[in-house]
């Protein structure tokens, strides 16, 4: 469905380090990124697939970046223990809670998540998706 999501961040090598702990409990991974006469940006990718992509950019007119307001990136997790994980990294990181993970049965049987805002402000959820498996 997706080619990428982007998020923007005002300072990419402290991005790039938070991103990089928390995603690697839901075995995403760097993926180099070629200048391309844009800003400049770090890349995550599946092991198994080059798309969908999440990208973290400092923002193209030059500006601080900015959140939008009612706009989240959910990511999917693997299982319960990879949601709690990546929460904890994305705490100790610097992240700012914005929801313990839990079982949020209100959502599906079997769904669990938690929600956390990265450093630049954007609110981002891990979802381990029980009830679609």
């Amino acid at each position: 469905m997706f080619s990428h999501i982007s998020v923007g961040t005002s300072n990419l090598s402290r991005a790039t380090e938070f991103y990089t702990a928390v995603l690697s409990s839901l075995e995403l991974v760097p993926r180099p990124v070629t200048p391309d006469g844009g800003p400049l940006s770090s890349c995550w990718i599946s092991k198994s697939s080059v798309i969908p992509r999440f990208y973290v950019y400092e923002p193209f007119n030059g500006k601080a970046a900015s959140v939008g307001n009612g706009v989240m990136v959910a990511f999917l997790a693997p299982d319960a223990s990879a949601v709690d994980q990546a929460y904890k990294t994305a705490l100790e990181f610097g992240g700012i809670d914005e929801g313990e993970p839990s079982e949020r049965a209100h959502y599906g049987v079997g769904y669990y998540g938690a929600y956390f805002r990265d450093l630049d402000g954007n609110k981002i959820h891990i979802a381990y998706r029980g009830d679609l498996l």
